[in-house]
């Protein structure tokens, strides 16, 4: 039988605003022309002011909803978003083992934009030693890049991006994005190492309070990328270019009181 689709899994929390996390993944997983999968760690209340709690899903249960699906639909690609606990990432760890080949984007999910902690901090070793390996591509923002190459202060310049992204690829990653949201003025960028090589992408920076789900999209776009086929620094610039055009799409539209969601599928009609 001819498969119809290419297919993304994407392995993460629950968003009930639908604006980061599974929901925000299977969105751009759409929208880039792909079939999305999903398997659920943790299910949180939170809305466009903040995340409230979470609910951490059973290491167990995470791995029968993925074992279930790999066992009835080819997986393409995986990108891996909020793990919630350190049973969680070792199950995740284990299970992709089983997927040889299968590129793997990971977003090193470690704090809500509210600055709750996501993933506790004293698992952050394990990550690196068990699910950097496993990775294709992992694509921190500034503070979780800090947090992971063991620095005390947010790296600011071109120099000090590229010697934390280097850091981390010693740490056991194969390629990494650092993602430049939150640097400071008229300009984002973002720096991918890979295959020893640094490639910069610099844009205009977008005004806008609507970023919620901004680095979920982002690591969902490339993975769907990798999933067709895409070199690297290709997807990475599809990546980049389809969140920039989410982000425009929904600069000026209101959802909620606080940080609004991007507008992944812009062409939804309006109220």
């Amino acid at each position: 039988m001819k498969r119809e689709y290419i297919t993304v899994l994407t392995i993460a929390g629950s968003d009930g605003s639908g604006g980061a996390g599974i929901q925000a993944d299977l969105k751009t997983i759409a929208a880039a022309g792909c079939y999305g999968l999903s398997v659920i760690t943790s299910v949180t209340a939170q809305s466009t002011i903040g995340l409230t709690s979470a609910y951490q899903l059973p290491a167990g249960f995470i791995r029968e909803q993925f074992e279930t699906l790999a066992g009835d639909i080819a997986i393409d690609a995986v990108k891996i978003g909020m793990l919630g606990s350190l049973e969680a990432a070792e199950t995740v760890s284990e299970l992709l083992k089983s997927l040889e080949g299968v590129p793997v984007v990971l977003d090193t999910v470690l704090r809500s934009s509210s600055g709750k902690t996501l993933f506790p901090p004293e698992a952050l070793e394990m990550m690196q030693s068990a699910l950097f390996p496993l990775s294709t591509l992992v694509t921190p923002n500034l503070p979780e890049t800090a947090l992971l190459a063991g620095l005390d202060r947010i790296p600011a310049t071109r120099g000090e991006v590229e010697e934390a992204a280097c850091r981390l690829t010693r740490a056991g990653a194969r390629s990494v994005l650092v993602k430049g949201g939150h640097t400071e003025g008229g300009e984002c960028r973002d720096c991918l190492l890979h295959d020893g090589r640094f490639h910069w992408f610099t844009n205009p920076r977008i005004d806008t309070v609507n970023t919620h789900g901004t680095g979920c999209t982002l690591s969902s776009a490339v993975a769907s990328q990798l999933a067709k086929g895409l070199d690297m620094t290709c997807a990475v610039e599809w990546g980049i270019a389809y969140t920039r055009s989410a982000l425009l799409a929904g600069a000026s539209w209101q959802l909620g009181h606080g940080h609004g969601p991007l507008l992944h599928l812009p062409e939804m009609p309006a109220r």
